[in-house]
């Protein structure tokens, strides 16, 4: 599970499309206190902050529908709770770009 720290104009189809699953699924279990992944580090650092997971989705779904996508998967806004910043990272941006640059696809970095 990730949600990348880089705008989303810099991922490529695969990483933005993706983040847009894994963003759901990560709104999923902090809106709904499911159990499944609740203690991993990428859900841990978006508790308190499902504001700022609200604002990182609409960037996302902005890039999407740049690029032709059609979205049909809008998240409550009355859930958008908490921070409005996200200043938590996993790993640093230079790292994340190590990574995308790792995997040899077609993002911007």
């Amino acid at each position: 599970m990730r949600i990348w720290d880089l705008p989303p104009s810099e991922l490529c189809r695969q990483h933005l499309l993706g983040e847009h699953r894994e963003l759901h699924a990560l709104w999923s279990i902090i809106t709904k206190n499911k159990k499944a992944y609740s203690n991993h580090p990428e859900t841990l650092r978006w508790k308190g902050k499902l504001h700022a997971l609200y604002l990182r989705h609409e960037t996302l779904v902005s890039e999407m529908q740049k690029r032709g996508y059609n979205h049909n998967s809008p998240l409550d806004p009355l859930l958008a709770t908490g921070e409005s910043r996200q200043d938590i990272l996993i790993t640093s941006i230079d790292e994340q770009k190590d990574a995308l640059r790792k995997k040899g696809c077609n993002c911007k970095i």
